[in-house]
């Protein structure tokens, strides 16, 4: 059943696309917060395609982690915690294109499966996203002041019993140092003669802006619509990218524009306000085999320095690393995606990885690996083998960070469970007769012991 629940916060919390109905009933009140029907069937059946079969009383589980959002979005009102529109649109549209990227930058496959365009999605999921929002900055702020000193963390690891102990798989700790291959100047300059020629062609033979970007923008989600990017605010493009657009009038073509994407030809099509509707054309300079050897060479001689201990291997991150890596700002160590620290699973690495550090001494470094990163660009890599540890039971000595990790959340655990059982004998709550046998609800009925 625990990680029944678990599953239910994490649902209740993600991003869902599912398709609603209009079932136009309130089932609960929290406050002034509603809580309509579909909601809990939208949830119910996204576990459900998660999980398979689920328990009975599994839409009162449901329901019980929904009041605990709505809980909290009331109360961070009532606070007056805010959330810019900017901030919510920038979410939006981030979670948009990374949906986009796993489909190839397929507008069409987006529509088709989603039944909705970019924008009517958008609409359909803006105040429900500004709600999450707000019940995450609620619970951060909750959870301000929550920390653990190291003898909670020693008294946290006493009270698990022995017998219950985690066995922890063999673990690694990586280091990356990354080189992206940089373009030459002649192929920046076919990139930008070629966007040059089709600027003079769109004002001087008329030629039609959407086809020429369908036809040859290497921004391919785009360039399905024409090069449309729709209406968008301040702060969701690149800087170089923003300055120009927002300097155009309405109909007006920019002049060639160079971000780290390529070079853009832009056109303002509308404004309103601080809103801006733009389509672009994008070319991408294309690196050369002897771009990509220079970047190669570059990074062996850095290995060499750090070989010869001329230079740690933090600051030669630091010096000739790529910004943009997340490794970048933590002295080249890489962290787990699945679990946000720094340790891996064998299961857990990339099989590039993997081979790479199989037979590797702890210590030991890599030489360049060529590797492609999730723009598809190619990039090189020397590899760090920082740690390694035999499988083992938990224990202090080796395990310090996870156990006070999880320490820590087990004590924001139930700092929050004992704000939402304070709050709740302060809030008004309605739910409807139909969950009545929901005993997991009780402590959100007791009237009685309101005030």
């Amino acid at each position: 059943m625990k990680n029944f629940l678990v599953l239910v916060l994490v649902l209740s919390a993600s991003w869902s696309f599912a398709q609603r109905q209009v079932i136009d009933k309130v089932v609960a009140q929290v406050g002034g917060e509603l809580v309509l029907m579909t909601e809990v069937e939208e949830q119910h059946a996204m576990l459900r395609s998660q999980q398979g079969v689920l328990p009975d009383n599994a839409k009162c589980f449901v329901l019980d982690q929904i009041l605990v959002q709505k809980l909290l979005v009331n109360q961070a009102k009532l606070d007056s915690i805010e959330v810019s529109d900017d901030e919510v649109e920038a979410q939006l549209s981030a979670r948009i294109d990374r949906i986009l990227t796993l489909m190839g930058n397929d507008i069409q496959q987006f529509e088709d499966y989603y039944g909705q365009t970019v924008t009517e999605v958008k609409a359909t999921f803006r105040q429900d996203l500004k709600n999450q929002i707000l019940s995450e900055r609620m619970r951060g702020q909750i959870m301000a002041d929550v920390t653990v000193t190291p003898a909670d963390v020693k008294a946290f690891f006493a009270q698990i019993p022995v017998d219950s102990l985690p066995f922890f798989n063999s673990e690694v700790e990586i280091g990356e140092l990354v080189i992206v291959p940089q373009t030459n100047d002649v192929e920046k300059n076919k990139a930008r003669q070629k966007l040059e020629s089709f600027r003079k062609s769109i004002i001087e033979e008329g030629a039609d802006f959407a086809e020429l970007a369908g036809k040859y923008s290497e921004d391919f989600g785009s360039a399905r619509g024409g090069g449309d990017l729709g209406w968008t605010r301040r702060g969701q493009f690149v800087p170089a990218f923003e300055a120009a657009a927002y300097n155009l009038e309405p109909g007006e073509l920019s002049d060639i524009v160079e971000s780290q994407f390529g070079f853009h030809l832009i056109e303002l099509l509308e404004r309103r306000g601080n809103s801006i509707h733009t389509r672009h054309i994008l070319v991408k300079p294309s690196i050369t085999e002897a771009d990509l050897d220079k970047s190669e060479r570059l990074l062996d001689s850095v290995r060499m320095l750090i070989l010869n201990d001329s230079i740690t291997f933090s600051k030669a991150v630091k010096k000739y690393g790529n910004k943009d890596q997340q490794s970048y700002n933590n002295d080249g160590r890489m962290v787990n995606p699945r679990t946000g620290n720094t340790f891996f699973e064998i299961g857990d690495l990339d099989s590039d990885i993997f081979f790479v550090i199989d037979t590797m001494d702890t210590g030991g470094f890599s030489e360049p690996v060529k590797y492609s990163l999730p723009t598809k660009e190619k990039a090189f890599r020397i590899i760090n083998l920082q740690a390694r540890t035999a499988p083992h039971q938990a224990n202090l000595e080796q395990d310090y960070s996870k156990i006070q990790k999880a320490a820590i959340e087990a004590k924001k655990s139930k700092f929050v469970d004992d704000w939402i059982a304070a709050k709740v004998y302060s809030t008004f709550v309605n739910i409807d007769t139909q969950y009545g046998s929901c005993e997991n609800l009780f402590k959100w009925q007791e009237d009685s012991k309101k005030p």
